[in-house]
Order: C-alpha cells, then structure tokens, then sequence
C-alpha cells in the first residue's frame, strides 16, 4: 500500500460495515495515522522461536535497554513489537468475530492504519512470571525499571490511565521516541 490512507481504506474494507470506524470518530478520540516502517531488523527473538521486528534505531534502543535491565537483574521481554496494517486487521476481526463490541475493542486495539505498532517503534513488554498483556504488570519490578530508566532509552509508557486518546491503561506499551524523550 502506498500510504496510511490506502491501509485504513483498505482495513475498512475488510473489517466489514458492522466496523466502520469514521474519520468523525478518529478525530473525537484524537487518533493520528501511523504509516507502517519499510526498513525493519529483527530486535529479538522469544522462548518460542517468535520473531520481533524492529527500526533499526528502536531495535539498538531496545537491544541497549533489556542488556542494562538484565545488568540489574531485571528481566524484559517483548509480547509484541512491529505490526502491520493487515495484522491489525486481523487482530479487530477475531475479537469482533468472538462477539466483542466494536466500541469494547477499540478501547483496547487501535484502528488499523493507527497504531504505533505500525512504525516499529513501539513494543509491548513483559517480564518471567506476570501475565503478559495484563494490568498487573504494573507491580513488578520490570515495570518499576522501566518507569525509572526507559526514558533514558528513548521509551515513553504510550497509555497511562486517563489517556486522552481513551484506551485503556497499558503498562507494558511502550514506544520509541528517540534519546532525547523525557
């Protein structure tokens, strides 16, 4: 696809009209597009043999930031890293396909075209022993780490409670920003 307005047109398409997500709605939530990265790396790998995907600049942030967690007995691992447009597409209609509530889903899950998964920036995180996806990961020691040093590495929490794009709070979505993020 040639831009983001071709992805969401296309997303659009296949999700259906029971899921059309207007650009009224978009701009009440204040969603901004996000164009998928062409240039990605593989930045880790998981237990599972699962491949993350990454920028180039985010995969040394991250690679740089678990090595100096792991340096302090802190253990990071990625759930979720680069995601495209169509991969988005399919995430919206499974959960819509099990009978979720447009509306309950998009607190959770950005429109596809939306999402920072899409620049290979952002990654969710997850450490041995909490749930992966899961509020609770905000009482572990990981997300106490990544509170106080993540910025240092470029990453910013993109979702804390009370966010103004309305989804729900997600201690482990974090983006790159670049070394100057505060």
């Amino acid at each position: 696809m040639s831009s983001v307005a071709d992805g969401v047109a296309a997303a659009a398409l296949a999700l259906g009209p029971a899921a059309a997500i207007t650009s009224a709605y978009l701009q009440q939530r204040g969603l901004r597009p996000y164009a998928e990265a062409s240039a990605l790396l593989l930045a880790d790998t998981g237990a599972d043999g699962r491949e993350f995907l990454l920028t180039p600049t985010a995969t040394q942030a991250w690679q740089a930031m678990k090595a100096a967690a792991a340096g302090e007995g802190i253990t990071l691992v990625l759930e979720s890293a680069f995601r495209s447009v169509a991969r988005q597409v399919e995430i919206l209609q499974a959960k819509l396909a099990a009978g979720q509530a447009l509306a309950d889903v998009l607190r959770l899950v950005a429109p596809p075209g939306y999402s920072e998964h899409h620049t290979g920036c952002a990654v969710d995180i997850g450490t041995p022993g909490s749930l992966a996806l899961q509020e609770e990961f905000e009482t572990t020691t990981a997300f106490e780490w990544l509170q106080a040093n993540a910025a240092g590495h470029g990453f910013v929490m993109s979702f804390p409670r009370g966010n103004a794009q309305g989804y729900s709070y997600e201690p482990w979505h974090w983006c790159f920003q670049g070394p100057t993020a505060v």
